[in-house]
């Protein structure tokens, strides 16, 4: 499947695994019971950087911080972020797009990262399938990095820690907050809505009914990494898509 057809929701071609297949074979493997998870709705994320800013600020005066920030008000800033939005031009002239495309961890159920890892320090939680790094037993390898497909760690250059999403856990699982802001910090700072978060096994729960309306599609299924995160594909460039 080409990123554009993976975008648009088309039909792969006979070498690609299409969303039905891959929900199949899903269903075929061992499951946990819980799979927390982001849906992200491509249609109507505007790109701007909310989400990112948001994640940037809790994680790193939080459980999982600091996070390191190099030369932040300089013409080049760079650092160690959870999440990060690319933003690029699809399709050809009168029928283009610009697509904003946020990505960060996509918390597999059968997560590459994990196996690598020499210490044990990355590893999938039982409970909800979250993937995490223990900053304590990480020594700064960089195995876990080089197994993931989809580019969604980050070694932190001030602490030589592996860095990654973790779905704000020290959010989702503070009782002292109301249950509507027990949710990752993306979630809560987008303004279109284009983010959500739940249970992806749950098929009651909001994640899985717009997975299922919608065509959720997985990050490169052919990896056969089960990808827990699902984006919501665009509608279509133009008259021959078939979708306007």
């Amino acid at each position: 499947m080409s990123f554009l057809d993976f975008l648009f929701g088309r039909k792969g071609g006979a070498k690609s695994r299409t969303v039905s297949e891959g929900a199949a074979s899903a269903d075929a493997a061992p499951t946990r019971t819980r799979q927390l998870a982001l849906v992200i709705d491509l249609d109507v994320c505007v790109g701007c950087q909310a989400c990112v800013t948001n994640c940037k600020q809790w994680n790193t005066s939080g459980w999982a911080g600091p996070l390191a920030d190099l030369n932040p008000y300089g013409a080049q800033p760079s650092g160690t972020f959870f999440n990060r939005v690319q933003t690029f031009e699809v399709g050809e002239f009168p029928h283009t797009q610009t697509v904003h495309f946020p990505k960060s961890c996509l918390h597999c159920e059968e997560p590459p990262c994990v196996p690598v890892c020499p210490t044990g320090a990355s590893y999938k939680r039982a409970s909800d399938g979250i993937v995490l790094v223990d900053a304590d037993k990480c020594i700064g390898c960089g195995y876990c990095a080089w197994a993931c497909p989809y580019g969604a760690r980050e070694m932190d250059p001030a602490s030589q820690v592996m860095t990654k999403c973790t779905l704000c856990v020290d959010r989702i699982e503070d009782e002292r907050l109301p249950p509507a802001e027990r949710q990752p910090a993306c979630v809560l700072a987008c303004p279109t809505h284009a983010r959500l978060f739940g249970d992806v096994h749950d098929p009651d729960s909001e994640v899985s009914r717009a997975i299922e309306e919608r065509g959720g599609q997985p990050l490169m299924p052919e990896w056969a990494t089960r990808p827990a995160n699902r984006y919501l594909p665009r509608r279509g460039l133009g008259p021959d898509d078939g979708t306007r």
